[in-house]
């Protein structure tokens, strides 16, 4: 199950300044913030300025929230920032780009991610039981995913994410 665990927070970011952002849990917990708001374009060639905003973003939610997950102790850590956009294709959903681990960016819109944001559309009321959208990486790949089923996950509501796309071996 996913859910949205803090919803518009902020916080203060050394050298970016306040930032609001939500918490979700998709397999893992991710930090979600609009890119318009810290005027950052989710292209390839911006990279290196969204892995610094990730990394800073993320260690400054960490240092000021407790991230708990409500199970699994060693799932209690925040494990990434994704930035989200507009698409660029207008019949997709959004864009958005997964900056994790330490300071990573996943070429791909993130299974875990995408499945975050299913909880995060839902809790919002932006995405309603068996609707589903399309998530564009920063590469333009997409994903799909839908809510397929409402539950309970310890004390919050959560929502069961059915994830798709495709996937091509591009080297060994």
């Amino acid at each position: 199950p996913s859910f949205l665990y803090l919803r518009d927070r902020q916080v203060e970011v050394p050298e970016i300044g306040m930032v609001t952002f939500d918490v979700a849990y998709g397999g893992a917990f991710y930090a979600f913030v609009e890119a318009s708001t810290l005027d950052l374009s989710l292209v390839p060639a911006n990279s290196a300025e969204l892995i610094d905003y990730g990394r800073r973003i993320k260690h400054a939610v960490m240092a000021t929230f407790q991230i708990k997950h409500p199970f699994e102790e060693d799932l209690s850590f925040l494990y990434g920032t994704i930035f989200t956009g507009p698409s660029f294709d207008p019949v997709h959903h959004s864009r958005n780009v997964c900056i994790f681990a330490d300071g990573e960016l996943d070429r791909s819109a993130t299974g875990s991610g995408v499945s975050a944001r299913a909880a995060l559309h839902h809790a919002k009321g932006e995405l309603e039981l068996n609707e589903k959208i399309t998530i564009e990486s920063i590469l333009g790949s997409t994903m799909n995913v839908e809510v397929v089923e409402l539950t309970k996950y310890g004390s919050y509501d959560a929502v069961v994410p059915e994830v798709s796309g495709t996937a091509s071996i591009t080297g060994r």
